[in-house]
Order: structure tokens, then C-alpha cells, then sequence
């Protein structure tokens, strides 16, 4: 265990080492700086706070300056709006202006700013030039001692020119003055969790500041409660407003210059300096400042990032490692936004959301470097093992292949000719050799089918003459599937590789595999392709190996299957009491007998045959059990034994009935009459009804594909309509046929005309006299639909379900006196079973019926091979 710490520990310092170097060129080059302020936008963008209900804006705006004339106003003025502010009851007064020149009117303003008692004015900190130091430039000596605070407005940009926050104290050396906002929120008592650090004696021409916080804005320009600043002089608007609150006075109007890009603004809308240090002091007295962990915990976070992934990746499977790293940066940013959303935190977190990002592809690129030596070091092993694969068409004779294609096949006659020299003749000649053939391609031409192939510098020409059949089509297509030509000129110039040594390597590793895995393979793909289920079991009854079927039929996923005990399987889907399975199987296995039982599993009949065996050269031995499915066969006994039933009833009934009504007339012929004849005729029609419906659902449960051809459905519908329309004009029905394009499908047209007469025979049986049978044929993507609607009784909700049952007849169809077998509509459901088509059926009653037939369309695309495309 000490050793594969060892192992692991010095793993994770060959990832750490490169994420901890990417890292620090990262920090250097400002990366992660600029992505730290864009994700603060983001969640800025998406949370905003409401302005605090203590907090009005007086605005010096394009109205204040038209209505009271230009700027600089006289400070009298500004004392008389401090004066009303007083009478409203204002608490806290906040003046966003600058007042370093000394006036005449400056008692006048300092009066009222005493008589107020709660004025706060602003210290800018600037150079009075360029050459000069940096200064902090106060208000005049006779306000600044009639100011209740002083509070520096100095808003630092980001690097990317956005204001999102500033210093809650900032000054020259010792002499730090708290954020003009933070003034008034603590001159209105709301000031919490701020203090002032003692800072360390410095030069007192050095700018120090403490205590930087971002500022959550209430919104966009505007979204702070406003009031022009000449309204309030005039007693436009109700004082009442302000009474209890603090009152921030500055200017908006885009002349002052006093603007600020804001993450909320930009640069398109910034916004006013005193609008900023209004939400400032919003957020102080809500308690909602967002203050920003300190660099060393952002460095610790980052470090503990690298150091689980370091640790993580080595131990994860490749398709788990980008997960971890996706999963790891969404937490991180999850953990980012809820501290932003309800701590009022900002974690500047890029630095560590970036080392997963980064460990990925580095971990990949060490992992892949790692794999390709690996499989550089095996690859002479490799090369070097036989093969054990099948011989290749390309490997035998092309006599060979002649004799066999012409076996196979049951061609007619074939010819073989390397240059000029015939090989082998019979029933073609040189007059039959189309003029140009596509080496390695085979060309269809009526009956017969050529190809040109070659040997390594040797061409050789076969054709072959097809006999007519309906199998003739799949022959072709079987014979495009075949690969003549030697890789050496056919395969090998369709290869490409991007190098010739990783072309070379590739090859080799791909020979030496396939020659290893090919037998494997062909073993597998045979017992998935086996008709039957296929178990294997070691010494213990044990399932070790199933095939496609067991794990369709039992309903077991196949990992599941593997490792579970055969007598538990069985006895979980046919549990018996009588001869139970694990007497079964412990007699194959013991007595090294062969059992044959039968098997019921989720309504299936089947049929299991268990077999011992044993390794000629191991001692391990075992159970192979195969198993059939005879639910078909099942399902033919109970139709024989249903259509024994039928012809000794149904069929026998009203030929006893003729009979009996012969013999009566033959004892009394002056009886003989009309009425007499009619009968014995009904009687007649209804056994050779009986009859038909018999026959017609054999013929079509016989139906394979090899009776199929191509054929136009619409026709096939019109001609179904002919015939019935004879029995529609007896009872005034009209037959409305709607469809014109020709739709072509692969099918029997003959048995699919019967199926689309007997449904248009029950439509008109079933419709009052003088109603309409509508006929609907269309195309919807890959099906061709018909659609057969009629204005009749309707079918009962309870009898929809089994409609399609053989010998089975409705209640309404007894009632109307309709007679037959019930074979119609299952004869129209075996025909579009056989065709892989649907059937479906909306009916209420009262309302009619509607039948709805979906087949599939032929496909010309899917019969067209490279080679057909050369048919003359």
C-alpha cells in the first residue's frame, strides 16, 4: 500500500509541477484578472439590490442649469437648499461637490450647513498640476469647520476602465478619510462591521488605502429615487420625501464630465460620480457591501485545486477525467455565486476555476505519450503472432471461384478469361463482354453480370448468366458484396496514410489484431446469429456466456445474466414443483445426460435442450443449453386446431342445412317455390363465403417476400373500388376517392387489393343508404397511408381490442343479420403484418368508423448498387 502512494504521489507531482508553472504565466499575463471581472459582471448583471428607502438624490441636471444659469452657482444658493432640506426634516445632508476655492458667500453657506448640523462635504485626492505631488484638496477653512464629516469621493477604475467598487478610507500617509458614503452612513448610524486599520506610519505623500469593497448597484442610470435640484428651490415637489432621510446633492448633467462606466452601464450609458457613491452608501446601510476575500485565500484556494486534481486525475478512468474537471469548475462556480448571492462575498475564483480546464488536456497529452510507448514496446510482439483467420475470397483460385458462384448461384452459364485466354466457357461468349468494365466493380446488363479483377500483375474477366428468377435482384447484391481484387491492387491504393512510419505501424498492429481476434469473432457473431438461445455454464451451473436471444427473452441485460445460477433463472420465470429445474440440471450435469424440456417465459413456448460437455484438454466441464422458441409452432397447432373447429361448425352448418333442405324438397317437389330456391341459395353463398374467407387468409398467412414486386398502391386502391362499387350503387352509397400521385411500394397487389375489398365491403355493409364512404390514399415520410371512413354504426369501445381476432364477429354484426366467419379483418391484418406495415382503427358509435393502413414505401435507392448504375 506504502508503495502505491509512493507510486500515486509521484504522479501527481509530474501534473502538478506544469499546472503550477501555467498557472503563474497566467497570473503574469492577466488572465485570470480579466475573467474574474467579467464573471463579476455577469452575476452583477443578473442580481441587482434595491436602493435603500433612506436615500433621495438631489440633481444638479440640464434643467437645474437652464432654470438657474450657469455653473459655478453662488454658495447662497446651495445654503438655501440646505435650508429647505432642514425645514423637511432631512437627516443627513451629502454635498458631491467641490468647494476648494474660497467665495464671499461662504459664511452664508457655513450658517446653514451649522444650522442643518449633519453636512458632509468632499476631499479629493489629485496633483494641483502635472509636475506637482499628489494633494488632498479640502473644502474651504469656513465650511470644512462647519462640515459635520469630510469623506474622499476617489473612485479607482478597474483595468478595464469599469468603476465596480472603491476604498472605504483613503488619504496621505496617516491622515486616511473614510468613503464619502461611508461618512453619511455612519453620521446616520447605519455604518456596520467597517473600521479603520492602524496603518503603519508612511511617507505623507503616499496614497494608502484600506478596506476596497465592490459596490452592488440598485440598477441602470436612474434606477436611484432623483430630484432636480431647481425643483427643490421652487417647491415643485413635496418635501415631505425627504424628511428622515440622507440626501445626496451632485451633479448628473453629461457636461460636468463627472461620469462612470459602470458594469450595469458601460460606456454607452456610464453613470453620474454622485449616483455611485449614492448606491455606495445604499448598500453600507443595508449591510450588502460586497467585500472581497483577501489575495492570500485566493492563492490557498487555487493551491488546494491543483492539489485534488493532481491526486484525482491519476486515479480516474479516462472517460471519468473530463467529468471530475467539469464537474470541479461548475462547483466552483456554483460555490462563487451563492457566496456573491447571499454572503455579500466576492471570491475572485478564475485562477482555481482555470486549473481543471488546463489539468485536462495536460493529463490527456501525458496519458496518450503513455499509451503510444506502451504500444510501441508491443508492437513487434504483435506483428509477430500467426494469424487466425478465414482464407479470403482474394486468396483462392479464380477457377475456384467460378465452380462455387455458379453452385451457388445456379448460374446459367459463365465464362472466365485471364487477357485472351479462356478459362472456363458456358452459354456467354466474347460477343457478351460488355466494351468497358471498372476493375473491382461488378456490372449488371439484363441476365447477366461481369466483373474485371486482378491478381497481383494478372487481370482476369468473369461473367455470369443469371437465371430469371425473383431471387435474381438479390443475387446482385450479393455480388457487390464480394471482393475480388488482391488488397495488394484494389484495397491498397484506397489507403491513405498521413505517414509512412505511423502508416507502416498502424498496418502492422492492425494484422497482427485481426489475425488474433478474427476466429474470436467469427465464434461470437455465430452464436448471435444462431436461430436459437445459446447458454453456457461452467461445472457449477453457472452462466458464463449467453447469446442476442437468451437476454431478449428472458428480459435479463446481459451483464446481469453472466455470473447468475441457470436453476435460479429458470426458476424464476417457470418455477415448478413437479421435476424441478435443479433436478434437471443436476442430472445433466451428474449423470452427463441430454434433457429436452419444455419452457414457458413471458408468454413464449419454448423449448430447452440441455447438453454436458467437457475441454478435451481441461478438466472443466459444463452445460451448454440451447433453446428454441416454438411459439410459432404453438400458434400453428392452435390455428389447426381453430381451423378444424371452423370447418366442422361453421362449414358444416349450412351444408347440413342444404342437405337437409334438399331431401326435404325432393319428399315434397310441389313445395318447390321462389321462396324455397332463395334460401337454398343463401345457403349456398354462405358456404362458399365461409369457404373463400378460409382460403384467402391461408394464401395470405403463406405470403413470403419472394412473392413481392413493385407495385402503385393508388391503383391498387382503385381497383378494390370497382369492385365494390357495384354493392355501393345497390344501396346509394358513393365511394369518394381522394389521392392522384402514384406511390409506389414493394408488396403482393393481389392479396393487398383483397384486404383494401373487404375493408371497403365492411364500410359499405355497415353505412346507411344514401351516405358516403371516403377513401383517402397519401404519403407521410417513409409510408404510404389509406384512410377508409364511413358514416355507419360504429364499433363498441369494449369489442376495438379484439377486432382482429380470428373467428370472432361483433355483437352489431350478429344484430344486423351480417353473416360470415370472421376471418375479414384478420385476413386485412395478416396482409399488413406480412407487408411490415400497421393497421389502426377510430370508431364510436353512432359516429362511423375509420381504418387507417400505413405500408412502407419502396425504397429505389436501397436496390441501386455502384455497378447498377452502368445498366444499359
Amino acid at each position: 500500500m506504502q508503495r502505491d502512494w509512493f507510486r500515486l504521489t509521484r504522479t501527481a507531482w509530474k501534473l502538478a509541477l506544469p499546472l503550477i508553472g501555467i498557472a503563474i504565466l497566467l497570473k503574469l499575463a492577466g488572465i485570470p484578472q480579466r475573467l474574474d471581472l467579467w464573471l463579476y459582471d455577469t452575476l452583477a448583471l443578473s442580481t441587482s439590490l434595491a436602493p435603500s428607502s433612506s436615500l433621495e438624490l438631489v440633481a444638479i441636471d440640464e434643467k437645474s442649469l437652464r432654470e438657474l444659469g450657469r455653473w459655478p452657482w453662488p454658495r447662497s444658493r446651495h445654503a438655501q437648499l440646505i435650508d429647505r432640506l432642514r425645514d423637511a426634516g432631512a437627516r443627513v445632508v451629502v454635498f458631491d461637490v467641490l468647494f476648494t476655492e474660497p467665495g464671499t458667500e461662504d459664511p452664508t453657506m457655513a450658517r446653514a450647513m451649522r444650522e442643518q448640523g449633519s453636512v458632509i462635504l468632499p476631499v479629493h485626492l489629485y496633483p494641483a498640476s502635472a509636475d506637482a505631488p499628489l494633494s488632498e484638496q479640502l473644502p474651504t477653512p469656513t465650511l470644512t469647520r462647519a462640515a459635520a464629516a469630510l469623506g474622499h469621493v476617489h473612485v479607482e477604475l478597474d483595468e478595464d476602465g469599469i468603476a465596480r467598487g472603491l476604498y472605504l478610507y483613503s488619504g496621505l500617509g496617516r491622515a486616511s478619510w473614510p468613503a464619502i458614503s461611508l461618512a453619511a452612513a455612519q453620521l446616520a448610524d447605519h455604518a456596520q462591521g467597517v473600521s479603520l486599520r492602524d496603518d503603519q506610519q508612511v511617507s505623507p505623500y503616499v496614497n494608502v488605502r484600506s478596506q476596497y469593497a465592490y459596490i452592488p448597484l440598485a440598477g441602470r442610470v436612474g434606477s436611484i429615487p432623483t430630484t432636480s435640484y431647481s425643483d427643490v428651490l421652487a417647491g415643485r415637489v413635496s418635501m415631505e420625501r425627504f424628511a428622515g432621510k440622507t440626501v445626496f446633492i451632485g451633479a448628473t448633467a453629461p457636461g460636468f464630465g463627472d461620469v462612470l462606466p459602470t458594469p450595469l452601464s458601460g460606456l454607452a450609458s456610464p453613470m453620474s460620480g454622485v449616483e455611485f457613491h449614492a448606491n455606495a452608501y445604499s448598500a453600507l446601510v443595508q449591510d450588502k457591501l460586497m467585500l472581497v476575500i483577501p489575495a492570500y485565500q485566493q492563492f490557498l484556494l487555487a493551491a488546494a485545486v491543483i492539489v485534488f486534481i493532481s491526486l484525482a486525475l491519476p486515479q480516474l478512468k479516462p472517460s471519468h477525467t473530463l467529468w471530475v474537471c467539469l464537474m470541479t469548475s461548475a462547483l466552483l462556480l456554483l460555490a462563487v455565486t451563492l457566496l456573491f448571492r447571499h454572503a455579500s462575498t466576492w471570491v475572485p475564483v478564475s485562477q482555481a476555476l482555470l486549473v481543471p480546464l488546463i489539468a485536462y488536456p495536460l493529463w490527456s497529452t501525458r496519458r496518450l505519450t503513455l499509451l503510444n510507448t506502451f504500444l510501441n514496446r508491443q508492437l513487434d510482439i504483435l506483428s509477430r503472432d500467426p494469424g487466425l483467420g478465414l482464407k479470403d475470397i482474394h486468396q483462392q483460385q479464380p477457377i475456384r471461384i467460378v465452380e462455387e458462384l455458379r453452385l451457388l448461384l445456379q448460374a446459367e452459364g459463365w465464362w472466365l478469361s485471364q487477357d485472351d485466354l479462356i478459362m472456363a466457357q458456358h452459354g456467354l461468349s466474347r460477343r457478351d463482354r460488355p466494351k468497358s468494365l471498372e476493375s473491382g466493380l461488378w456490372t449488371h446488363r439484363g441476365d447477366q453480370s461481369w466483373i474485371r479483377f486482378a491478381r497481383g500483375d494478372r487481370s482476369f474477366e468473369l461473367g455470369l448468366m443469371l437465371p430469371a428468377s425473383l431471387g435474381r435482384e438479390a443475387s446482385r447484391r450479393y455480388l457487390q458484396r464480394l471482393r475480388l481484387d488482391s488488397p495488394g491492387y484494389f484495397q491498397g491504393r484506397e489507403r491513405n496514410y498521413p505517414g509512412e512510419n505511423i502508416g507502416d505501424r498502424i498496418e502492422r498492429v492492425q494484422g497482427a489484431i485481426e489475425s488474433l481476434t478474427d476466429m474470436r469473432e467469427f465464434i461470437a457473431r455465430g452464436f448471435e446469429r444462431m436461430p436459437d438461445g445459446v447458454i453456457v455454464t461452467d461445472a457449477m451451473a453457472t452462466i458464463q456466456f449467453v447469446n442476442g436471444h437468451i437476454e431478449e427473452w428472458f428480459g435479463e441485460p446481459r451483464p446481469s445474466l453472466i455470473g447468475m445460477s441457470l436453476p435460479g433463472l429458470l426458476n424464476a420465470h417457470d418455477p415448478r414443483d413437479a421435476a424441478p429445474w435443479q433436478e434437471t440440471i443436476s442430472d445433466t450435469l451428474t449423470l452427463g445426460q441430454t434433457r429436452t424440456v419444455d419452457l414457458q417465459v413471458k408468454g413464449m413456448d419454448l423449448l430447452i435442450h440441455l447438453a454436458p460437455f467437457s475441454m478435451s484438454d481441461a478438466d472443466q466441464h459444463g452445460i451448454i443449453a440451447n433453446i428454441s422458441n416454438i411459439s410459432e409452432l404453438r400458434e400453428q397447432q392452435r390455428q389447426h386446431r381453430e381451423a378444424i373447429d371452423f370447418i366442422s361448425h361453421d362449414v358444416r352448418s349450412p351444408l347440413v342445412s342444404q342437405l337437409a333442405l334438399i331431401a326435404q324438397l325432393k319428399r315434397r317437389p310441389e313445395s318447390i317455390g321462389p321462396e324455397q330456391l332463395e334460401h337454398l341459395g343463401n345457403l349456398a353463398r354462405r358456404s362458399y363465403q365461409l369457404a373463400e374467407e378460409f382460403v384467402q387468409l391461408a394464401r395470405a398467412e403463406q405470403l413470403t417476400e419472394t412473392r413481392f414486386y413493385d407495385c402503385e398502391f393508388l391503383a391498387v386502391v382503385e381497383n378494390a373500388r370497382d369492385s365494390v362499387s357495384e354493392q355501393a350503387q345497390s344501396k346509394g352509397i358513393d365511394l369518394a376517392l381522394h389521392g392522384a400521385d402514384d406511390i409506389w411500394l414493394r408488396g403482393n397487389a393481389e392479396l393487398l387489393e383483397r384486404a383494401v375489398i373487404n375493408l371497403l365491403t365492411n364500410a359499405v355493409q355497415y353505412s346507411p343508404a344514401g351516405s358516403t364512404v371516403t377513401i383517402q390514399v397519401f404519403r407521410a415520410g417513409h409510408q404510404v397511408c389509406l384512410t377508409i371512413s364511413d358514416e355507419g354504426m360504429g364499433i363498441a369501445a369494449h369489442e376495438l381490442p379484439h377486432l382482429f381476432d380470428r373467428y370472432r364477429r361483433q355483437k352489431s354484426t350478429e344484430l344486423s343479420g351480417n353473416r360470415g366467419a370472421g376471418l375479414g379483418l384478420s385476413f386485412v391484418k395478416v396482409v399488413v403484418d406480412k407487408h411490415k406495415g400497421e393497421i389502426s382503427v377510430h370508431s364510436r358509435e353512432g359516429e362511423g368508423s375509420s381504418f387507417t393502413l400505413r405500408l412502407p414505401v419502396a425504397d429505389p435507392l436501397a436496390t441501386i448498387t455502384p455497378s447498377e448504375s452502368s445498366l444499359n
